[in-house]
């Protein structure tokens, strides 16, 4: 069966179904776009049909475009992709403006057909661009529903006439969020913004689309930009109102972007310069900066990582062969800020929790914290009563160790202290079957040592979750070394059913992700005693992407607990530690700077808590240098000192595929989304260019820098990571 079937109904309306086979949501494929445009074109040369419904044959309408085409364009077009890309855009507008057109006179705007648009549920990315060029569009009253354009979120921008028509419609400043921010609005929202014309009941979706259809005239189906006197909402970029408008814009995208993200800076200029035109050259504009953004190794770095890579991991790419796995009675053992949220979103994923503290009190404020998201959900109107009852309902608050029985998991999330640890496995194992899986969260503690406490290694496996665990997509899950296939199945059957996204790796202090931002963190520290200047520190760090400067993370999580784990890394490591910045943390803690939690650290804070500016003393303990670097210099050395770590990561066996370490370190601790990851962004500056700054920055700064062997290797032979490693099962280290 093909992506799009019609049916011409007695009553002259023909109905365009869009149901992909095999998938759970219907994405465009490139064979598809052929099939639906004959479909159009043999719908509107029938003077049996008098309109056109357009629909789809699931619960949901669109997810967007597969984004797997776009890279099967390039590689086909040899020496010239941009042209490619260009031309294959171009259809794409071709096709929509004949939808939008609908055969109608081009000088009288007359004897067009009616084509409407009936969305049953979530539509995004060209589901929504194919959406805005009928001439109504009727969506479900489905609270779940959402429709949007969320392109810019995986470094793109809508490229097939949504950001021009969206544009047009609403004018710039209100198209921002949706444009800009990628917001995905509910049916109501989506109605209020233009997104959509009119909600309706499911059941009658159908029905009112179909009457619309057989009763519009010439003068409903004609779109503003295509009559006499149009002009643009808000002002035209040469009117007064309009010239504020993109003067405002395109401040908003520098200070949220910081200018490291190209597709938001490429929309906002096929906007600006499209509103200057007509309608039909600014679709050319439109595909113009779309393809540069397509040829731009960012977008394309982001696409793979957070798109491809992420769905693949998601869809259990490095899953081994086991049984399905997943979880029906979870037992949490610790009811902490970690153990509630482990709790919460779990239950509300529909498993059954059983949330086991010490102390009774502190396990109904474990189950309260649930409540709490909740409330907060249903003030939002995500969450209703029931769903808040629902939830709450399936967990059980205790203190008695045998509510664990009939558990298939259990979820261990007590102090970061392995004897604790161990009397609590050895309590947990004593309760629960044979069978059961025990998993511990812990962030640097090594699996294979906490292991021991267990009578069968085999079951025992690291679940790492990250703060807040509601929030936060990434889930690392840690091998010991006698951790078995079927729990790592467990783990990641698990992680799949709370909607998060896996990554697996090998047991090592640390892991994968700290192991990789502790070094971000102490080279902002380093700076500071040096004397860099701390806010060039922590401006060069937002200005190549990272979401917080070094001292800002530092202060969040505490200087008490950085202090800790370096004395307990010391303890460790012995003469190996590198202590170079434990003087200013340690000193910070004596003096009670604590970070947020005690309104004092690098940063100064209100009584409220709200961060005011870097604190004022800090030159006193830690004057500024005359002689300042430069602003790359501070950006290679917070970058290098996390995307060495990376490659020593894969070097050594703890990470075993580079998609997992690109996709981590995005999601685990927001390494410079707009890059793809640690891997693709040594990939962007070349494995020899990576190597030779390696040895400028280790003759300059120490051996922190050293260009690890499996990076020389590559420089050597002119190797990048994707292209040595792969994108698929290749991917894994050599």
């Amino acid at each position: 069966m093909t992506d799009f079937t019609m049916e011409k109904g007695a009553d002259g309306v023909a109905l365009i179904t869009w149901d992909l086979q095999d998938k759970s949501m219907n994405v465009l494929r490139r064979e598809a776009i052929g099939v639906l445009e004959a479909l159009v074109d043999d719908a509107l040369a029938d003077d049996a049909v008098k309109g056109i419904v357009i629909t789809s044959g699931k619960d949901s309408f669109a997810g967007g475009m597969d984004l797997n085409v776009l890279a099967t364009i390039r590689e086909e077009a040899g020496e010239d992709p941009a042209q490619a890309l260009f031309d294959f855009t171009m259809g794409a507008h071709r096709f929509m403006r004949k939808i939008e057109r609908a055969g109608m006179d081009p000088k009288t705007n007359k004897g067009g057909k009616p084509v409407a648009c009936a969305i049953p549920g979530t539509c995004a990315g060209i589901g929504t661009e194919l959406a805005l060029c009928t001439h109504r569009r009727f969506m479900a009253a489905n609270p779940k529903a959402r429709i949007g354009l969320p392109e810019i979120l995986v470094g793109l921008f809508p490229g097939a006439g949504g950001t021009t028509r969206y544009s047009r419609m609403v004018g710039a400043m209100a198209a921002a969020p949706v444009l800009l921010e990628g917001k995905m609005l509910e049916p109501k929202a989506a109605k209020s913004a233009g997104l959509i014309d009119e909600v309706v009941p499911a059941d009658a979706l159908l029905a009112r689309a179909k009457e619309w259809v057989l009763s519009a005239g010439d003068a409903d189906i004609v779109k503003p930009w295509d009559q006499k006197g149009w002009k643009m909402p808000g002002g035209a970029p040469y009117h007064p109102a309009g010239f504020m408008t993109f003067v405002g814009a395109s401040a908003m995208i520098n200070g949220k972007t910081k200018g490291v993200y190209p597709a938001a800076k490429a929309l906002l200029s096929a906007v600006y310069e499209g509103a200057l035109v007509d309608f039909d050259t600014a679709l050319r504009i439109e595909a113009r900066w779309f393809t540069s953004i397509l040829m731009n190794p960012s977008s394309s770095a982001m696409i793979r990582s957070l798109f491809l890579n992420k769905e693949a991991l998601e869809k259990g790419a490095n899953r081994p062969e086991a049984p399905d796995q997943r979880v029906t009675k979870l037992g949490v053992i610790g009811a902490g800020m970690m153990g509630a949220g482990i709790g919460y979103v779990s239950a509300n994923a529909g498993i059954e929790v059983v949330l086991i503290d010490a102390a009774q009190e502190a396990a109904e404020r474990g189950r309260a914290h649930a409540e709490g998201i909740l409330d907060k959900g249903m003030k939002r109107g995500k969450v209703t009563e029931a769903k808040k009852a629902e939830v709450l309902g399936r967990i059980t608050a205790t203190t008695d160790y045998a509510a664990l029985e009939g558990c298939d998991l259990i979820v261990e999330a007590v102090f970061e202290d392995p004897g604790v640890k161990a009397e609590v496995t050895q309590k947990v194992l004593a309760a629960v079957g044979p069978d059961c899986i025990f998993a511990t969260n812990t962030s640097t503690l090594p699996i294979t040592e906490l292991a021991k406490a267990s009578d069968n290694p085999e079951q025992f496996i690291g679940i790492h979750f990250f703060s807040p665990v509601d929030k936060m997509a990434l889930v690392e899950i840690i091998k010991g070394k006698a951790t078995g296939d079927r729990a790592v199945a467990k783990a990641l059957d698990f992680v799949r059913q709370i909607r998060k996204t896996p990554i697996v790796v090998n047991d090592a202090r640390f892991f994968y992700a700290n192991r990789c931002i502790l070094p971000y963190v102490n080279e902002g520290v380093r700076m500071v005693q040096e004397g860099v200047a701390p806010a060039l520190i922590e401006n060069a760090a937002k200005l190549v992407g990272m979401p917080l400067g070094p001292l800002q993370l530092t202060d969040e999580t505490s200087l008490d607990l950085g202090a800790k784990i370096a004395r307990a890394t010391k303890a460790a490591m012995g003469e190996a530690y590198d202590d170079a910045a434990d003087a200013v943390i340690f000193g910070m803690v004596e003096a009670g700077r604590l970070g947020r939690k005690s309104k004092a650290g690098f940063y100064s804070y209100d009584e409220s808590g709200k961060r005011l500016g870097l604190w004022d003393g800090l030159a006193e303990h830690y004057p500024v240098s005359p002689a300042q670097p430069s602003l790359t210099e501070v950006q290679h050395r917070l970058l290098f000192v996390q995307v060495l770590e990376a490659v020593r990561a894969l070097e050594e066996g703890v990470l075993t595929d580079i998609r997992e370490g690109d996709v981590g370190a995005i999601l685990g601790w927001g390494f410079a989304p707009w890059s793809g990851g640690p891997f693709s962004w040594l990939d962007m500056l070349g494995t020899p260019y990576a190597a030779e700054r390696c040895d400028q920055l280790a003759e300059a700064y120490g051996p922190r820098f050293a260009c690890p062997a499996l990076l020389r290797e590559m420089a050597e032979k002119g190797q990048g990571f994707y292209a040595r490693f792969g994108t698929g099962v290749d991917s894994k280290a050599a």
